[in-house]
């Protein structure tokens, strides 16, 4: 069964959507650059491949430290690991980083990818305990971010930051530690449905498999230890069609993770259950018997066909007519991440040049600690699971709303249109009147109100609503020259005294926008 391509009208509602969903916020610069080309030319843009970011810096020098094997402003993600001081500020200037990427981003599914992957190949920074590693194991999901997902589980199973987290590296014929094995089935390839049914069994074997990875702190690297590994023979369950793996002797016994992965990629169910976590991430939660049959079964297929490649089930999902269905719009609420994130993208928020890279790493960490007040620790979720708003079955992601993140997220809001957040004398702080004068005809409250709507929302409102929005404008008066005569005097002559009122005025109307239910929505 084929998935149907969308055919419907693609105008500006619809690039929304789509780039609200694949980016963090949707620029109106991005949004206006794509207007009149196919839905299929902008997702073929949202997928197309592009060189990786310089690493991160060392932007923590202060009068209380420097790291001596690190010169300011260079990276430290090859240097030698010293002391817990430093590798806390590492950790910390990765962080930074990350948020970094995210706001610079160009229209790439890539950045929003990565955090997919990141959940699903779920490490913590506080467990691996080495910023090396950790910025390793990220930048291996942003290379792999829409390329082989079987290459990518190879590279996962031997990477140093996995290795450490659920103890690989510890694994040895004497003592097999059977996290990874589990991991790796339930998590990242089979997951836990009906339809799994590897059995204990199949833990302890596919860990004696596993046995005899180490980690070398100076290459920052894995290495295959011959003496630790096992050497037997490895049984598996009639779930895997009895597979017999055999013990293979000394460098090749690495070979034996190919074996244990050709094994389970045979499984149909590791291809449904990857493009089920693709639609909760992407399109919607709930994943009924209908959207089973009729989405997950065949972008599974179109998976298996393309030999496990990500980027031709991508393209099928965000082209496909399911995908635009005005019931797929506006039901997610926004991840912590996307939700800071976003706002500093929608509404074009100025940061420190690129060059005052200390200053860019603190505005950058203020929006990641924000994110993490709200339930989402960039690097470090609750457990290898992820963050419960992602698989949690019923709420998923309404867990990221509750009685202590919604008066914080309407906290953030508020502080953006007004102050700001202001450190060494930079300020990052939303523009109300810079926003609104991109606008195709500011002047007019009515505009203002369609536009605004149109692109901070994918959800319409009512009328009452935008009557009210209007008369936040109008300072509740009722003709419409109220606003336009204070914005075209303001442009003819901006003074402090018509800077101030046209000013006031938007940063209550933008306050309102912001503090609806809508606008938690994506």
């Amino acid at each position: 069964m084929a998935i149907e391509v969308y055919s419907g009208n693609f105008g500006t509602k619809e690039l929304n959507h789509l780039l609200k969903r694949t980016l963090f916020g949707a620029k109106r610069s991005d949004i206006n650059s794509l207007v009149g080309q196919s839905v299929t030319q902008v997702v073929d843009l949202l997928l197309k491949d592009l060189p990786l970011p310089n690493p991160p810096v060392n932007n923590y020098n202060d009068t209380g430290y420097t790291d001596a094997n690190v010169p300011a402003g260079q990276t430290w993600v090859n240097a030698i690991y010293t002391d817990g001081n430093a590798n806390s500020r590492r950790v910390a200037s990765f962080k930074a980083w990350w948020v970094t990427q995210m706001l610079n981003q160009p229209i790439s599914l890539r950045e929003k990818m990565t955090l997919f992957w990141q959940n699903h190949f779920s490490i913590e920074a506080d467990t691996v305990d080495d910023a090396r590693y950790i910025y390793k194991h990220n930048n291996l999901l942003r290379s792999f971010a829409f390329g082989n997902f079987k290459t990518l589980v190879k590279q996962v199973t031997i990477d140093p930051a996995m290795l450490r987290y659920l103890n690989g590296y510890a694994s040895t014929k004497a003592a097999p530690d059977e996290n990874y094995s589990r991991e790796l089935q339930e998590l990242f390839t089979l997951g836990k449905g009906t339809d799994s049914k590897y059995t204990e069994a199949d833990v302890k074997a596919a860990a004696r498999l596993l046995t005899g990875y180490t980690l070398d702190g100076v290459n920052i690297t894995s290495v295959f230890n011959a003496s630790r590994h096992d050497v037997t023979d490895k049984q598996f369950s009639s779930f895997y069609g009895s597979k017999l793996i055999k013990g293979r002797t000394g460098t090749d016994g690495a070979k034996e993770v190919d074996d244990l992965l050709d094994m389970i990629f045979t499984q149909v169910e590791v291809s449904k259950y990857i493009c089920r976590r693709l639609y909760r991430f992407f399109v919607y939660y709930d994943i009924t018997a209908d959207i089973e049959s009729n989405i997950i079964t065949p972008l599974a297929e179109i998976f298996r066909n393309a030999n496990y490649e990500i980027k031709p089930v991508l393209k099928a999902l965000f082209t496909s007519n399911h995908f635009f269905l005005p019931q797929n719009r506006s039901c997610n609420i926004k991840a912590p991440v996307d939700f800071v994130v976003g706002l500093a993208r929608e509404f074009e928020i100025i940061f420190p040049d690129a060059a005052d890279y200390v200053n860019v790493y603190y505005m950058s960490d203020y929006l990641r600690n924000t994110a993490s007040n709200l339930q989402q620790n960039l690097a470090d979720p609750p457990n290898v699971s992820g963050w419960p708003a992602y698989y949690q079955v019923p709420q998923f992601y309404e867990l990221w709303i509750n009685s202590d993140t919604l008066p914080k997220r309407n906290i953030f809001t508020d502080r953006f249109i007004s102050t700001g957040y202001t450190r060494n004398g930079k300020k990052i702080v939303i523009d109300p009147i810079a926003y609104t004068s991109k606008f195709s005809k500011p002047e007019d409250p009515n505009v203002v109100v369609d536009e605004a709507i149109a692109h901070l929302y994918t959800i319409d409102v009512s009328a009452d609503v935008r009557k009210f929005l209007k008369s936040i404008l109008l300072s509740n008066q009722v003709n419409d020259a109220y606003w336009t005569t204070a914005w075209l005097d303001y442009k003819s002559a901006p003074t402090t005294a018509k800077t101030t009122i046209v000013q006031t005025r938007l940063q209550e109307f933008y306050k309102y926008i912001m503090n609806l239910e809508e606008y938690q929505l994506s």
